[in-house]
């Protein structure tokens, strides 16, 4: 089976790793709202047609391993996952938004992305275990 998928004029292969924090990197990425923010980014990636490959939301950032149709550019579909998750995680904890310090933005500007080449499988292991790298460091 063929890496590559197939649109009307292209055939295309393009997977990202995409990192991004809450604002000011507070570790606010827990219990409800971690799921919420899950639930979201699996929702609004397949709306755009795009598959998450990978994802790990930790208390103070994300990890997202996603393949998008060219269609879609990658700022686009960033702005996608920011924006509509931080409209649905105020809507639903409404206790977060009268905190002074959000005002009205959940996630701080910007983000990481890379692009994945053949080295997904690498990638993929490195996004879905890394808490629990983090976890073991933070025990020494």
């Amino acid at each position: 089976m063929s890496r590559f998928k197939k649109m009307s004029h292209a055939i295309w292969h393009c997977t990202y790793h995409i990192v991004w924090t809450p604002k000011y990197r507070y570790r606010i990425l827990k219990e409800e709202v971690k799921d919420e923010v899950e639930h979201c980014i699996r929702l609004f990636a397949d709306q755009k047609g795009c598959v998450v490959k990978e994802l790990n939301v930790q208390a103070d950032h994300v990890h997202l391993l996603i393949e998008v149709p060219p269609k879609v550019s990658i700022s686009d579909m960033v702005g996608i996952l920011k924006g509509r998750t931080a409209i649905r995680v105020f809507g639903r904890f409404k206790s977060l938004k009268s905190r002074p310090y959000w005002g009205n933005h959940f996630w701080s500007k910007g983000y990481c992305v890379d692009t994945v080449g053949l080295d997904e499988e690498m990638i993929r292991r490195y996004v879905k275990y890394q808490e629990d790298k983090e976890k073991k460091e933070e025990q020494k």
